[in-house]
């Protein structure tokens, strides 16, 4: 488990697969448990074109770090999942 932004934990798997990263919020949780899948791609740009051919849109909302780029897409029930473009430094 590594800290890749504060309070921020990932989990990845030795040999490739699956990286699971948890993102502290501020607000409580209200309701039912919370799931916001970040998916890595090799090209946002590709990939919001193709979420958007399957009935999802990119809500407008980027975020740009120093590791990569983040737009926050819905699918076509409006539930939040984010692209991730990591850049190799």
């Amino acid at each position: 488990m590594t800290e890749s932004l504060p309070g921020w934990r990932r989990v990845t798997v030795a040999g490739g697969g699956p990286v699971l990263t948890f993102q502290p919020v501020p607000e409580p949780k209200a309701g039912k448990t919370r799931l916001h899948l970040d998916i890595a791609v090799t090209d946002v740009d590709e990939a919001v074109d193709r979420i958007g051919m399957l009935g999802g849109r990119w809500t407008g909302e980027r975020h740009d770090y120093q590791e990569g780029a983040v737009l926050v897409m819905t699918d076509p029930e409006d539930n939040e999942f984010c692209v991730v473009q990591y850049y190799r430094v």
